[in-house]
């Protein structure tokens, strides 16, 4: 794969955590609103003491464990959290990924948050690591998309890094990605005759974008700032080449399109990355990792997984 620049790559840091603790703020809201656990409080002593264990009922891989300490934080609970793995490790059923010790109360308070948090984010880190394994032994990355739950975009981008895959962009502001409605809105307005408005309109997008980094941004900045172009066509592919994008993402193009492609990446422009999108699935991922394509973009990573079952096993 050839060396160039990449999308920033999410890991646990102090803005993550930010994002973690207003999620969390608002998950406290859902279940106590601005009252009680009034379950705990009637079945609890006040001074009782507890351990649990935080648990997978099935094989994954973990992702979301550093939010639990926040989650306690935030709940100003007695409890102290013991990680016994990491994010980004493989779990058996039953293997403890962390335990949980202090006051009974608090520990059944901050259950079901702790468990929708972990197992959410889990289930994504598994997902994605089926994708990456599946297309194990050939040079693409797998990447995350912009299908994201709401609020929830960065902490999801985390758990996809966790499961082994790369970070597309994380939003509208670090990247140009010209897509198929910038180009027909362009076209709209377009005066190139109708039989070669498509390839133009592309080919001038790309001259635009880079135009428009380089008048309007710092050059730290305007170097360091993808551009990506999406076409649907080897035609379109052909004309936005020369131009010398970063990244041009293949949309919905058939196995066969897409070795096509990637013949005349290399022909015309070596350094520019192609980057597979559109309808992928673990079926179908070894296939098109195998047209020599650099990379492919799958939402489903964060848009349809499911979420890990994790309990918490009471110890004592």
């Amino acid at each position: 794969m050839n060396k160039m620049i990449d999308f920033q790559q999410i890991e646990w840091d102090d803005v993550l955590a930010d994002d973690c603790r207003q999620l969390i703020r608002l998950a406290i809201r859902e279940d106590l609103d601005r009252w009680q656990d009034w379950t705990t409080l009637c079945m609890v002593p006040q001074d009782a003491k507890g351990t649990a264990a935080i648990v997978p009922r099935e094989a994954g891989v973990l992702a979301g464990l550093p939010a639990v300490p926040l989650i306690i934080d935030e709940l100003n609970a007695t409890l102290k959290c013991i990680p016994r793995a990491q994010d980004g490790e493989p779990l058996e059923s039953g293997q403890v990924a962390a335990v949980i010790e202090g006051a009974t109360r608090d520990l059944l308070t901050c259950e079901r948050i702790i468990l929708n948090v972990l197992g959410r984010l889990s289930g994504i880190a598994t997902l994605t690591r089926r994708f990456v394994d599946a297309a194990a032994g050939h040079k693409v990355r797998i990447y995350d998309t912009r299908k994201t739950t709401p609020g929830w975009r960065r902490l999801e981008k985390y758990a996809v890094r966790c499961g082994g895959a790369y970070n597309h962009r994380a939003g509208l502001f670090d990247a140009i990605l010209i897509k198929d409605n910038h180009l027909a809105a362009a076209a709209v307005r377009a005066e190139d005759s109708p039989n070669d408005v498509e390839t133009t309109i592309a080919a001038k997008a790309v001259r635009q974008a880079k135009a428009f980094l380089a008048a309007n941004m710092p050059d730290g900045i305007a170097k360091g700032m993808i551009v990506e172009i999406e076409v649907d066509t080897l035609e379109q592919l052909k004309s936005v080449l020369p131009e010398k994008p970063h990244i041009v993402l293949l949309d919905n193009m058939s196995l066969d399109e897409l070795r096509q492609a990637v013949r005349m990446k290399n022909e015309l422009s070596k350094d520019v990355e192609l980057e597979a999108s559109g309808g992928v699935s673990l079926d179908t991922v070894a296939d098109i990792a195998a047209t020599g394509v650099d990379r492919i973009s799958v939402g489903a990573l964060t848009h349809s997984a499911i979420a890990l079952d994790i309990g918490l096993d009471w110890q004592s």
